[in-house]
């Protein structure tokens, strides 16, 4: 485990690099979340340099005090921009992949902040990402509900008795309550519908075909509105394809790099 020090906190990160020489993917987790959700791109490693990180108040990194929405997306877009200098080499062009509020972060960070991309994953994710007003209401209220919630079928996962669902839930709770909802309220205040035009790297959109937190047709916005957008859908997974079904995430996932040159 790595840190780096930015704007009065540290953020902590991992570098996996077995020699491949493909663009460096740095992979940004969604609510309640941290970098392991991406253990099983690590394998990527010997064709791309993978890093991974933990957002402000996830995991190992220090948290901040921010209110949901545009200040907190700004926290961790700089998070985000802090990990990508401190772990990639001069003249590395980073690919940025987001998964659900990473994906938010991810497009923030392409429209908001001067820096050169070689290319956008977004996956389970969308330009406007609304959340269900009683599910707001239980990470106020009932904190263990909003767990069950999340972890039934076709939303973080396609099967319901997947061995991911305990570690979601357990990563869920060691963040703690007052993170997840904001993570969430943040996801909630997230719209840049009208801003994708904008957006100029070469980007994909993938998502598990039972997604039913970020559906399919998030997604097929995604690729009529941004200029130069793929979509790709993998099949037998919900909202975190990339722990459910890695074999099929890797694959879509390595396809694009490789189209990126």
């Amino acid at each position: 485990m790595n840190r780096t020090s930015h704007h009065g906190r540290e953020t902590a990160y991992r570098r996996f690099d077995r020699g491949g020489d493909g663009p460096p993917i740095c992979f940004i987790h969604g609510s309640g979340g941290t970098g392991d959700v991406w253990r099983a791109q690590t394998r990527l490693a010997d064709r791309f340099p993978v890093v991974t990180l933990d957002l402000s108040g996830h995991g190992a990194s220090d948290d901040v005090d921010a209110e949901p929405g545009s200040e907190t997306l700004g926290v961790y877009a700089d998070d985000v921009l802090a990990v990508v200098e401190a772990a990639t080499n001069s003249g590395e062009r980073p690919v940025l992949c987001g998964s659900s509020l990473g994906g938010a972060v991810a497009l923030w960070v392409a429209l908001e902040r001067d820096v050169d991309l070689a290319g956008l994953v977004l996956a389970g994710t969308g330009a406007k990402l609304p959340v269900l007003r009683d599910l707001l209401d239980w990470l106020a209220n009932d904190f263990d509900r909003a767990i069950e919630f999340l972890h039934g079928e076709d939303r973080l996962f396609h099967d319901g008795s997947s061995a991911y669902v305990d570690r979601s839930a357990a990563t869920m709770r060691e963040c703690g309550r007052a993170v997840v909802e904001r993570d969430f309220r943040s996801c909630n205040r997230f719209d840049v519908r009208d801003r994708l035009p904008a957006v100029e790297p070469r980007t994909l959109a993938v998502v598990g075909e039972h997604d039913r937190l970020t559906p399919p047709s998030y997604h097929d916005f995604l690729a009529e509105s941004i200029p130069r957008c793929e979509r790709a859908t993998v099949e037998d997974a919900a909202h975190l394809a990339m722990m459910e079904t890695p074999v099929a995430f890797n694959a879509a996932l390595a396809s694009f790099l490789d189209r990126l040159g």
